[in-house]
Parts: structure tokens; C-alpha cells; sequence
């Protein structure tokens, strides 16, 4: 150890354009995490919230796109409302919407139906949850960011349905990146098929939701309820997948953060060979005073875990600096101490397996050399 911090120290330039190097992989490391996460909130931070343990959608819906082309028989909460295990089950609608304020603010909804009285409609953190009056709409905290007010008229387009903003939910609460409104669900019913005011809506409208919102205990058959219920149930993570966008984002993210862990380990390892290469008539020394192969290969380790974990913890420390820069922006970014976490720790591991890798030369060095056996 003694050794490893005295080259660090007297070779502190070269290892310091490493730690660069690492600093710098720490840093978008940071920020492709909070972007991540940032997305997924983005995107179905309204799905998180609702109290449900699962949604059972029609029966063979695509999964990539349950929200938008499911239609459950409303029939079917009361069947599953009275399966074992289930202790509520209420009716959900989903819909998006263009719509402009009485301020004259353009505004994109992800419009929930839902009964108020059921166990899925949010309480407000600002003003009234939902009541008798149909023409009312609870909002997510991101949409009054947005330019909506408390008290606001909020008129669908192409139908003309005004909608009163009587409540403003705590916190973000989006749909495939657009704000939530909740909203009674025969309004929704009406709004899902196009009938304005003074419009008659076709009598099946009333008939049909998007899913059945389900509270279950552990362990539940979901199966024997969607054979029952003619349905197709999903866990709440698994319906993330359905919302627009979802699948491909997360992809595109996992597979840049794969890779920028596989060039960080292989960054890491070509420094080390080559230091090691360098270091080969350092290293015959030390075998030739006795030194083991262990030791000398804890004293290259011992060097890769300081420049690592120095360089990541630097890293870390701008990226979140950075980070908390770009959360004050619209951009969808939020920082979680657990992705972060494990970001780290899996790019100390994976440069120590790239400087394993390169350090395992050593054993094939040979004493001799020391001692002018090479000529």
C-alpha cells in the first residue's frame, strides 16, 4: 500500500489524466441516470400514484398499447369486485386531449375517469376533490406550472367541453408525458366518444372503460379473475410498458448506459496495461527482493480501487451539481439517490474488472529480469 500511494503521488500527473477520464464517465453516468429517471416520472408518474395493485384491461389487448386501444364492459368491476383476495375494484378511463384555459393557456390532458366516490379518486392538496358537479376536472401540480389556475375553465377542443379546475393534486402526476386531469367518469365517458354539450352520446358509451382498477392481497389469482371477467390483467409496473413512448425511452437509455459501463471498463484496462507495461522493470525488482506475485498484484489493485473510487466519487459530486442545475429547467430530469448508487458501484466494479484484467501480466513477469537475466 505504501508503494501504491507514493507512485500516486510521484506519477500524479498521469494517473490524474485517468481520473479525468473516469471523472468524466461519472459525471454523464449522473446525468443519463437522473435523465432516466426523469423520463420514467415523465411518463407514468400518474400510473405510480394510483392505489392499485393491478388493471385488467380487454381480454387479448396488445400490451404496448392497452391505454389507448383497451374497452372493458363496466360489468366487469362488479366481477372482479367480488373475486377472493380483491378488496376494491373500481372503473378507470384513460384519454388524451387538447384543451385551452379560460387564460388562454394550451394545454395537453391525459384525461382519468373515475367514479368519485371510489377508492382511485385523489385527494387535492389545493382546493376540492371531485363531487357531484360533472363538469369538474382535479389537476396535477406540473399543469398549474404549466399556466393552469385554480378556478380555471378548461374547454376540450373540436367538443367544446368546459371542465371547472376545482383541485390541484400534490406533486407531478403525467401520463406519456402529458399532465393528469381527473374528471368524473361519466364526463370522460362522453369525451371519450366525441358528445359536446347538448350532444347525445351513443348508450354503449356508458357502458364501456378503459380498465378495471383492482386493490388485491398478495398473492391473488389475477388469472382466475380474467377468466371470469373476460380481461386481461397487468401489474401497475407492467402497464408502464403501454404508455406512449415508455418502452423505447427506457430502451434507448439502458442500452447507452450498457455501453458507456463496457467502454469505462475497457478505458480502465488499456490504462492499466500499459501502466503495467511500463512499470515491468519496477515490478522484476520487487519479485527479485522477494516479493510475492500476490502482493505486487494487490499493490497495481490497490491503485486501480483509489483512482476509481477518487475519480467516481469527484464524478458523482459534479454530475449532481450539474444534476440539480438542469432540475431547475423544464427538462425531464430527476435525481434518485438509489439509481445514482448503483451507477457508482457498478462502474468502480466493472474498472476493476477491466484493471484486473490488465494487472494479471504481472505474474508473468520474471525476476530475472532484474538482474540482467534478459541478456
Amino acid at each position: 500500500m505504501f508503494l501504491t500511494i507514493r507512485e500516486l503521488l510521484f506519477a500524479r500527473s498521469r494517473f490524474a489524466l485517468m481520473g479525468s477520464v473516469v471523472a468524466l464517465t461519472a459525471v454523464l453516468m449522473v446525468l443519463l441516470s437522473g435523465l432516466s429517471v426523469g423520463l420514467v416520472n415523465d411518463g407514468v408518474s400518474g400510473l405510480k400514484k394510483l392505489p392499485v395493485t393491478s388493471l385488467a384491461f380487454e381480454r387479448g389487448v396488445a400490451a404496448d398499447a392497452a391505454f389507448s386501444r383497451s374497452v372493458v364492459d363496466l360489468d366487469a368491476v362488479g366481477e372482479w369486485a367480488g373475486r377472493d383476495g380483491v378488496t376494491a375494484a373500481a372503473p378507470y378511463g384513460n384519454t388524451l386531449v387538447n384543451a385551452k384555459t379560460s387564460g388562454g393557456v394550451a394545454v395537453d390532458l391525459a384525461l382519468f375517469g373515475v367514479d368519485p366516490g371510489s377508492f382511485i379518486a385523489p385527494d387535492a392538496a389545493r382546493g376540492a376533490r371531485l363531487g357531484s358537479n360533472p363538469h369538474e376536472v382535479v389537476v396535477s401540480a406540473t399543469a398549474v406550472d404549466a399556466g393552469v389556475r385554480l378556478g380555471d375553465t378548461v374547454t376540450i377542443d373540436r367538443i367544446g367541453t368546459e371542465l371547472t379546475v376545482v383541485g390541484v393534486l400534490d406533486g407531478q402526476h403525467t401520463y406519456g408525458h402529458v399532465d393528469v386531469g381527473y374528471v368524473p367518469l361519466r364526463t370522460w365517458q362522453e369525451i371519450r366518444v366525441g358528445a359536446g354539450p347538448g350532444d347525445q352520446a351513443p348508450a354503449h358509451a356508458y357502458e364501456e372503460i378503459t380498465a378495471v382498477a383492482v386493490r388485491s392481497a398478495s398473492g391473488t389469482d389475477l388469472t382466475a379473475g380474467d377468466s371470469a371477467a373476460a380481461t386481461t390483467s397487468m401489474t401497475v409496473e407492467d402497464s408502464f410498458a403501454a404508455s406512449p413512448g415508455y418502452s423505447a425511452e427506457t430502451a434507448t437509455l439502458r442500452m447507452i448506459q450498457v455501453f458507456l459501463y463496457a467502454i469505462s471498463a475497457l478505458v480502465v484496462g488499456a490504462f492499466f496495461t500499459v501502466l503495467t507495461i511500463q512499470r515491468k522493470p519496477e515490478i522484476a525488482v520487487l519479485r527479485a527482493m522477494g516479493a510475492s506475485t500476490w502482493y505486487v498484484l494487490r499493490d497495481s489493485l490497490a491503485q486501480s480501487l483509489v483512482l476509481l473510487a477518487l475519480s467516481t466519487a469527484v464524478g458523482v459530486g459534479v454530475g449532481l451539481a450539474a444534476g440539480a442545475a438542469i432540475s431547475a429547467t423544464p427538462m425531464p430530469f430527476a435525481l434518485e439517490a438509489g439509481p445514482i448508487g448503483i451507477a457508482s458501484l457498478l462502474l468502480v466494479v466493472l474498472g476493476m474488472a477491466g484493471a484486473s484484467l490488465a494487472v494479471l501480466r504481472i505474474t508473468k513477469i520474471d525476476p530475472l529480469t532484474a538482474l540482467g537475466g534478459n541478456r
